[in-house]
């Protein structure tokens, strides 16, 4: 009787060890971490794009031939 209650005994300290580790990330914690580096993006991005926009037409604008009037 000993012995079937030791047995039993180990064998929910073993079922409890392989359900209680957590060994490395799961898909969803993946899946949240790019969601939230788009979401990263999308915002730097939209902040930064009308900015760069003006500093590249201002590039342009000066790299661009001057027609001379005769």
């Amino acid at each position: 009787m000993l012995s079937l209650i030791a047995t039993l005994h180990t064998l929910g300290l073993n079922l409890k060890d392989r359900f209680s580790s957590e060994k490395g990330a799961t898909a969803v914690e993946y899946g949240i971490m790019v969601g939230l580096i788009a979401v990263v993006i999308i915002v730097a991005v939209s902040t930064l794009g009308g900015t760069l926009d003006g500093f590249f037409d201002s590039i342009n604008t000066e790299l661009a031939p001057k027609t001379t009037t005769p």
